[in-house]
């Protein structure tokens, strides 16, 4: 099996994108798939929902980026069934000094190299904006996943991410695809969402996930433990949707 390397971004916040990158990798690595994940979210909330404290953090995607450190020494372990890049503040700074090299776009990708081998799946949970750090997750990424919460404005933005997506298809990367649209913090009762999720079934089809994503506390609370919803409480109707999704995923 080829790795995938699968960006999961969205430039509108507050969509389930951190949430979708954790609970996804937690529930292929649950079906020992080889997972690694990589923050490159300068809130590092990615990091922290896999258990990894600031404190315990020797070298971050920051340091990788700018050639730092070995990728070898960025890579940490973690309890809960994938290995992780994590992120921090300090990657801010590393956009600004990104900015003023050469191929930047490119940094990310050739780091990856060296260990893409040893990865089935690669998830990189992305900034929410369309800055230097998303460009270089989506050069070095093979597809995208773009979580999207059935609102009024998802497909306003969703038009935009899609417009830099075939931009760099057409310029830098050849070989980057939609994996899919996922329907998040979904709620069948709300009449919007239905209409929404209509939408994207109509513009898109065969590109929207059969998952959806529901509105769930436990889904919720599980980052604040440092923990996947699967290792959290593996009954819940969010844990059960991600391994739905997971199953989605390995049938593409």
């Amino acid at each position: 099996m080829t790795t995938k390397i699968i960006a999961i971004t969205n430039q509108k916040g507050g969509v389930g994108k951190t949430t979708t990158a954790v609970n996804l990798s937690a529930s292929l690595g649950a079906t020992k798939r080889r997972i690694l994940l990589v923050d490159l979210d300068p809130q590092g909330n990615a990091s922290m929902g896999s258990g990894v404290r600031k404190e315990d953090i020797n070298f971050s995607s920051a340091d990788l980026l700018l050639n730092l450190a070995s990728i070898q020494d960025v890579i940490k372990k973690t309890n809960v069934g994938y290995d992780l890049i994590p992120s921090g503040s300090q990657l801010t700074a590393a956009e600004v000094q990104l900015a003023k090299l050469n191929e930047r776009e490119y940094f990310l990708r050739r780091a990856l190299s060296a260990v893409s081998d040893s990865y089935d799946f690669i998830f990189i949970d992305c900034p929410p904006a369309l800055n230097i750090l998303t460009v270089n997750a989506l050069v070095a990424s093979t597809s995208v996943i773009i979580p999207i919460q059935c609102e009024y404005y998802a497909l306003e933005g969703l038009a935009a991410l899609l417009g830099t997506i075939e931009q760099l298809k057409n310029t830098v990367n050849a070989d980057l695809q939609i994996e899919g649209l996922l329907r998040t913090m979904y709620d069948g009762r709300n009449r919007l969402t239905l209409e929404v999720s209509e939408q994207l079934l109509h513009h898109f089809p065969g590109k929207v996930y059969k998952t959806v994503i529901p509105r769930n506390v436990r889904l919720a609370e599980a980052p604040s433990h440092g923990l996947p919803a699967l290792v959290y409480d593996h009954n819940s109707p969010g844990a059960i949707a991600y391994l739905a999704l997971a199953g989605e995923i390995c049938k593409n």
